[in-house]
């Protein structure tokens, strides 16, 4: 039984996301160092679901994933060692890098990101609670996400479109947290 399980969650769904990932590094170079994995054998119905990421710096990295909801993609700093929060609320404090992550962040949002993270509950000490980017201060890391649903293109080669065009919007917030962070 478990044979036939891991042949099908391979046939079905581990291989159209390693497909996808090739059709997204074929069509840009930037995407080429790809991993894909699932959640394993041990939870119930893992074969309903399948990730990839592509790793752009230490803790940080472009994400897709399948599921039964469809496709969906996403940026996260996360996981991340003291020295990198650091260096992300320095980055925040400053007006000038500050105040860029402000911008990015609510484009992102008017695109249909949405943006989670870690937060600390209060506001960061050394930092008034009126700062500007007080919100920002208090994250430990930084998620953007956004579902891309489950239309019939999801079984095309358009699915790589779509990747692609999410990962663009991306892109300002991954090289601000790669500049400021890494």
């Amino acid at each position: 039984m478990r044979q036939r399980w891991r042949r099908e969650r391979e046939e079905l769904v581990r291989r159209p996301m390693v497909e996808l990932m090739n059709a997204v590094a074929d069509a840009d170079p930037e995407y080429e160092d790809f991993a894909v994995w699932g959640y394993g054998d041990v939870l119930l119905q893992a074969w309903q679901r399948q990730h990839a990421i592509v790793r752009l710096a230490r803790s940080i990295e472009l994400g897709v994933r399948f599921d039964l909801d469809g496709l969906g993609v996403g940026l996260a700093w996360w996981y991340a060692p003291s020295e990198q929060i650091a260096r992300y609320r320095a980055a925040v404090a400053d007006d000038g890098s500050g105040r860029r992550l402000v911008t990015i962040i609510g484009d992102l949002e008017r695109q249909g990101f949405v943006i989670s993270g870690d937060l600390l509950k209060r506001p960061l000490r050394g930092h008034p609670a009126d700062h500007p980017r007080a919100n920002l201060l208090r994250h430990r890391s930084v998620i953007a996400t956004q579902p891309l649903g489950c239309d019939e293109w999801i079984h095309t080669s358009a699915a790589a479109d779509y990747v692609l065009a999410a990962f663009s919007h991306l892109r300002r917030l991954a090289h601000w947290l790669v500049k400021n962070v890494s």
